[in-house]
């Protein structure tokens, strides 16, 4: 069964579980007059909706790509995770509202052995329904599969305390009802934030894993003839959908015929083993012809990396006869004027070099340098 398969799958088992909860606690809620318990079915109503919303963008997410859309639509993936959150939060604010009024009017429930049941199995059946949703979201990358997993979990755990909520008006009369609601109101609040949190990053342009960049970056540098990667950078079309670009460092004496094909075996290369698209790479000459190089670039070195907010640099290249010297800086993200941390680093290796011409890049640190 494919990606897509999957996700459907496992949402309608979600939308068929959370159905038949929600009748069962509606109809056990009205009949207890128990506020915890109808709340408990409203929410397992949310979820089913959360589900098909999931089964929605997935199918959306699978179409090809156009002309419009080059990329295809795997971000449609986040849109829906970002709408299942939203109904999460709405959800958590409406049930809290109803919670306060019960505060405000308490009213007194009325428990049967039978109710009683029927909650202790929800609390059964959500576990269950939770991990199984969460561990194939983990396994297929769904956002949407995985914080529906994580909401049935926090559910189960809803029902459990309504569930000593009733027990222990029962045996002690005292009626907890309305404060418990409003717990769980606050606790699907914080769910539902908390989620929304995640899908804004995502939309917005998270980075990837540091250890996915260095994993990617050690592939790159085992073809032949590269000396070395910098500066990978992906871009997130949706879940496991990445194009990106890197730099190599290479021999000086390399033609554009061997370029080509090194260019043609780090593309195969990383997308056979990453299902990574490399749209770019960009090559460094790394020098091969001069002895004088190696003391050269270690003085440059020592000169760049006494900035203190300055990473790592590469993509070092001098040229002796012209005069001129170039390579990369990588710059930490706490700097907020990068410019300035240039500057102090071209003054330092003028003062090294005086009369060359020395460029510096700036890179910003992107976790894999």
């Amino acid at each position: 069964m494919d990606r897509s398969n999957t996700i459907i799958h496992t949402s309608i088992i979600g939308i068929l579980a959370n159905i038949m909860l929600a009748v069962f606690k509606a109809a056990v809620g009205m009949l207890a007059n128990s506020i915890a318990i109808v709340m408990d079915a409203v929410n397992n109503l949310s979820d089913a909706l959360s589900s098909v919303i999931t089964i929605i963008g997935t199918k959306l997410a699978g179409k090809p790509a156009d002309r419009k859309h080059p990329f295809g639509f795997g971000r449609i993936e986040y849109m829906s995770a970002m709408i299942i959150s939203i109904l999460v939060l709405y959800a958590g604010i409406t049930s809290l509202t109803e919670s306060v009024k019960k505060i405000l009017s308490p009213q007194v429930p009325d428990y049967s052995v039978f109710s009683l049941i029927i909650v202790a199995s929800a609390v059964v059946v959500k576990i269950l329904l939770g991990r199984y949703v969460k561990s194939v979201g983990e396994k297929v990358n769904s956002d949407s599969l995985v914080n529906s997993g994580a909401d049935a979990l926090n559910d189960a755990v809803i029902s459990a305390s309504t569930l000593v909520a009733a027990l222990v008006w029962m045996f002690g009369h005292i009626s907890l009802e309305a404060w418990l609601a409003a717990v769980i109101s606050v606790l699907i609040i914080k769910s539902g934030a908390e989620m929304l949190g995640s899908t804004i990053s995502q939309v917005l342009g998270q980075g990837a894993e540091a250890s996915y960049l260095k994993e990617i970056k050690r592939t790159v540098s085992s073809v032949p003839g590269v000396l070395g990667a910098f500066d990978l950078t992906l871009h997130d079309y949706g879940p496991d959908r990445y194009l990106g670009s890197v730099h190599v460092s290479v021999p000086d004496t390399m033609t554009a015929d061997q370029l080509d094909k090194l260019t043609r075996e780090i593309t195969d290369e990383v997308m056979q083993k990453h299902d990574v698209i490399l749209t770019a790479v960009g090559f460094y000459a790394q020098n091969t012809k001069n002895d004088a190089v190696a003391e050269a670039l270690g003085r440059i070195r020592t000169a760049v990396l006494s900035e203190p907010y300055v990473l790592s640099m590469h993509g070092f290249f001098i040229d002796m006869e012209k005069k001129q010297i170039r390579f990369d800086i990588v710059v930490d993200y706490e700097v907020a004027d990068p410019s300035l941390t240039h500057e102090q680093v071209l003054n330092k290796c003028a003062e090294e070099f005086p009369g060359y011409d020395i460029r510096i890049g700036i890179d910003r640190d992107l976790g894999n340098e």
